[in-house]
């Protein structure tokens, strides 16, 4: 007589599973868990999940690199619109939460991956990555159309990312050669597996030799380092305070600029007077005052129109830098009273601190009085302030016979013969237009080079690096903190850096590797449960999963049971002694 015990239920509490199957695929229970291969359909999903995701990673990129430019975004915006708003908000937001999304799906699906759980993407989340994918696309079409010249400072912030990116990607890259690794060896040697093998290698060798292809200036010796480029104050500090204001200026100067610069343009009584927008809606309280010529050129206003516009308070209602809550309470009640700005007191103010000025002169409109004599009227307050001529630089280039006695300097970039030509021994040209080769063609033929708009640290070090001696900048606060540039290699330390990092990478591949592969060789030779299962016809993968959710009680005759209980020891059933 053979007497048994009863099968005991013995379920393993797998929290860490079931939050990622949970989360993943809605699959909360043991059942509807599997270890098959997964679908041709999910697999699709999956390589849209990576592309969302990678599209996202360049989208975060731009702009967190596009941060110099945020002003300018919006200024964009605004003469399209006529209304002032930040733009970057919104879509640093969706951003923010659309990465964030993504890529802790990333995160579930590679953990199903590595646990050899069936991928199946639930479909809330389908809809969530095809919002996303569809949103970040829209974003990168509107932008190409808006400022399409922006995504010129990808390339340009590789030169101070570049190397360290290079190091973040081989990281992580060789961290996925866990999952490659133990993919591959689980299921074989099957095409669809070589082939992942091979890209997988592919992009680690392509890594592995990026480097040749980054160049950042700031690969050099510390001995070629160039003086400190000096700062200039674009229209002032307009980050401390409004734009193109005497207070602007002054905050400039308290921030050790060495020189300023100024918009300029000719009110309708030809008194020069300090706007960079067409009209005077943005900076100024028109809109009260002459609400029915509040879209007029500003320069269709005489100077005691314009004198009795409020040019301060805009900054404190629209904060467009988000530095109001920074100010004090006698800073914020001098910028309620602030009035335009006349070019005589800026260039009083800059002769008063021996610094010198950049001006941007804006021709007035054919119907202007003074459209053809605003060089004159623009040269005339330059001698009333009292400031020495050899301290004014003047843009754009025009009437070259009339301001000989001023600096000129090209907004164009020309070539060296050209600019001899034309008596010109300055350039000032957006940082995108000054490549390291150009600056150090210009710098080796005596060509002072100006570049604008820069006001990150990392675009200062790289324009630092590549020797320029002056930049424009919003931000002369931030600049100052910049006593050297953030990074600074010789190229022995850079290539020991790459060379040393390339080779960890290869040990730890290797190392992934060859214990994936004595670790799934282990449990091939010694679990019971594959060595059963290879040797029985292989059961629907929905039959086996409810099959181990049933307790099931047999008899036992002549020491073999009925069931396939003993097939699955080690998922919770206890089979019991049988005597």
């Amino acid at each position: 007589m053979v007497k048994h015990q009863p099968l005991q239920q013995v379920y393993e509490k797998q929290l860490c599973l079931s939050f990622l199957t949970g989360i993943y695929g809605c699959r909360w229970k043991r059942y509807q868990r599997s270890h098959d291969n997964s679908s041709k359909w999910e697999c699709a999903w999956f390589i849209i999940l990576c592309s969302t995701f990678s599209l996202l990673l360049f989208w975060a990129y731009f702009w967190l690199e596009a941060h110099n430019d945020y002003n300018q975004f919006n200024w964009l915006l605004y003469n399209r619109s006529g209304e002032w708003k930040d733009g970057t908000v919104p879509i640093l937001t969706t951003t923010a939460v659309g990465f964030s999304y993504i890529t802790f799906l990333m995160i579930l699906a590679l953990c199903h991956i590595s646990l050899g759980q069936q991928l199946n993407l639930y479909w809330i989340h389908k809809i969530g990555v095809l919002a996303a994918l569809i949103t970040t696309v829209s974003g990168v079409v509107s932008i190409s159309d808006v400022w399409g010249d922006e995504w010129d400072i990808i390339l340009i912030s590789l030169q101070s990312t570049g190397p360290f990116l290079h190091i973040g990607a081989l990281a992580a890259v060789t961290a996925l050669g866990w999952l490659v690794a133990g993919h591959v060896i689980r299921a074989g040697r099957t095409k669809f597996h070589m082939i992942v093998l091979l890209v997988y290698l592919s992009v680690l060798l392509v890594l592995y030799m990026a480097p040749l292809a980054i160049t950042s200036p700031c690969i050099m010796d510390r001995n070629s380092l160039k003086p400190r480029p000096d700062v200039i104050g674009r229209r002032g500090a307009p980050m401390l305070a409004p734009e193109n204001t005497l207070m602007s200026f002054n905050k400039a100067l308290q921030q050790g600029v060495s020189s300023l610069e100024a918009d300029v343009s000719v009110s309708l009584d030809g008194v020069p007077f300090l706007m960079r927008d067409r009209t005077l809606r943005r900076t100024t309280d028109i809109a009260k005052v002459f609400p029915d010529k509040q879209h007029e050129d500003a320069s269709l206003f005489n100077w005691t129109e314009i004198r009795s516009l409020n040019a301060g308070q805009w900054f404190l209602e629209s904060d467009p830098y988000w530095t109001v809550g920074s100010l004090t309470g006698r800073d914020r009640n001098r910028m309620g009273n602030l009035t335009v700005c006349s070019l005589v007191e800026m260039l009083r103010l800059t002769a008063r601190a021996n610094r010198s000025a950049l001006l941007n002169l804006h021709r007035p409109p054919p119907e202007h009085p003074h459209y053809k004599t605003w060089i004159m009227d623009t040269l005339w307050a330059v001698q009333r302030s009292g400031i020495s001529q050899k301290r004014v630089t003047w843009t754009p280039d025009t009437d070259r016979g009339r301001v000989r006695g001023l600096q000129q300097t090209s907004l164009e970039k020309l070539s060296v013969e050209e600019l001899r030509h034309r008596g010109i021994s300055s350039l000032t040209l957006r940082y995108s237009q000054a490549s390291n080769k150009d600056i150090q063609d210009f710098l080796v033929n005596n060509m002072s080079v100006m570049v604008y708009p820069v006001n990150e640290p990392w675009l200062y070090s790289v324009l630092w690096c590549s020797g320029v001696p002056s930049v424009s900048s919003d931000a002369p606060q931030v600049l100052r903190k910049v006593p050297y540039p953030i990074w600074l290699m010789s190229p022995y330390e850079y290539c020991l850096v790459w060379i040393t990092s390339d080779l960890v990478s290869i040990a730890i591949v290797t190392g992934i590797f060859i214990f994936q592969k004595w670790r799934m060789s282990g449990m091939q030779n010694y679990n019971p449960e594959q060595i059963m299962l290879s040797a029985v016809t292989r059961r629907p993968s929905r039959d086996v999963n409810i099959m181990k959710e049933k307790l099931i009680f047999s008899e036992v005759s002549n020491g073999v049971t009925n069931t396939d209980e003993h097939l699955y020891p080690e998922n919770g059933y206890d089979i019991g002694q049988y005597k």
